[in-house]
């Protein structure tokens, strides 16, 4: 599976538009890693457990976006964005779309 965040793939040229694809899951941390972040946020520098979650947020994101175009019958997702958002104090969704397309 070909997954870009351009309108093209060079080299590649789209026969078919399958339509949008998307995956997205909200993730909290549990409370020590809350309050061990709380506590760096006091005094600078970054917020690991929250970086971390929100990598794996985005990984999950994409696997169901990608388990949705191979469902579609997809070759490849161009026009890939991320969309992130606060669902409440300490979780977050993420959301990953773009357009399924088949190659001729």
């Amino acid at each position: 599976m070909i997954i870009v965040n351009t309108p093209d793939v060079p080299g590649k040229e789209v026969g078919e538009a399958l339509g949008m694809v998307m995956g997205s899951t909200i993730r909290a941390k549990h409370i020590g890693k809350d309050i061990l972040a709380g506590f760096r946020q006091i005094v600078g520098g970054e917020l690991r457990e929250y970086t971390e979650m929100l990598e794996e947020a985005r990984e999950y994101a994409m696997k169901k976006m990608v388990d949705e175009a191979t469902k579609l019958g997809a070759d490849g997702i161009i026009n890939v964005r991320f969309s992130t958002s606060a669902v409440m104090q300490g979780a977050a969704e993420i959301l990953a779309y773009g357009t399924a397309v088949k190659f001729k």
